[in-house]
């Protein structure tokens, strides 16, 4: 007979956030705890267990088999945990918030800003939707999203609070693939796009030709036709994946300008929509 065990929910976050982030060191900043206290934790969960959760040695850590089966119900206790100290001391903090954002800017992103607010507020349902910022903005003006992250030039006369400035560079499959072409083919999304605007533009400013060689809708498309060889494209920097070539402006493709980011809120925005705003600006801020 095994007796009854009680789980210590703080024992279980900490595992849940190694387990997140791989690392017993960003695991200890995002609890705000140092790496000993992190280590100790980890300790006490085996112990109260009676079994190891990690495997960690100096150049890897991955769960254990156990570990793997703590981690499903460890996540599912820490939300009804946090769901229940919501409706106890946040319950205004409810609703649905709808939000749109350029796709490649919330796979980059996004995802841990999002999802730190989701578990900090776990009774706000978040609605979020990718799309071209042209057509998120004619949503957003139909009413569609209380918030939306839009792409837009430095310093354009447009609405909206700065969050996010980032360097622009080319995309190419090599170094070669970018070497001594008359015409400059181009991996773009459809019109309108901000990125297929601004690398037009950069071209014929200098005199280059070019031409519309693939087409995509998707991030994942494009990318996927830049490393088949298929043409160029413009990204922020830290979208590179680590199989392509980033390009600075040289001789060959000229110099891009930054690419900037701004946070429009809708008109009569909820209190639960403008602290998902707030969130949002004051992570972006801190990561930048």
């Amino acid at each position: 007979m095994l007796g009854t065990r009680t789980l210590d929910l703080d024992l279980l976050r900490c595992f849940v956030t190694i387990a997140e982030t791989g690392s017993f060191t960003r695991a200890g900043t995002r609890l705000g705890r140092t790496q000993s206290t992190i280590s100790l934790q980890v300790k006490r969960l085996e112990e109260q267990l009676g079994r190891k959760v990690l495997a960690r040695t100096p150049r890897s850590l991955s769960l254990t088999g156990d570990g793997e089966r703590l981690l499903g119900p460890a996540r599912q206790l820490l939300r009804l945990n946090d769901a229940a100290i919501a409706q106890l001391f946040e319950p205004e903090i409810t609703g649905a918030v709808r939000l749109g954002v350029p796709e490649d800017f919330a796979t980059a992103h996004l995802p841990s800003v999002l999802a730190d607010f989701a578990k900090a507020h776990p009774l706000v349902e978040l609605e979020v939707t990718c799309d071209l910022t042209l057509n998120l903005l004619e949503k957003f003006y139909e009413q569609a999203f209380d918030l939306v992250l839009v792409k837009r030039e430095p310093l354009a006369p447009m609405e909206g609070m700065r969050v996010w400035r980032e360097p622009l560079v080319w995309v190419a499959q090599d170094q070669l693939a970018v070497t001594d072409m008359a015409v400059v083919p181009l991996v773009v999304s459809p019109e309108p796009c901000v990125y297929r605007k601004r690398a037009l533009d950069a071209l014929e400013a200098v005199g280059r030709t070019a031409r519309i060689a693939y087409t995509s809708t998707s991030l994942a498309g494009s990318l996927s036709a830049v490393g088949a060889g298929l043409g160029v494209t413009v990204l922020p920097r830290e979208m590179v994946p680590a199989h392509l070539r980033s390009v600075v402006g040289d001789a060959d493709l000229p110099v891009l300008h930054d690419t900037e980011i701004a946070l429009i809120e809708a008109p009569g925005l909820s209190d639960t929509a403008h602290r998902l705003a707030i969130h949002i600006v004051e992570a972006l801020e801190r990561g930048s």
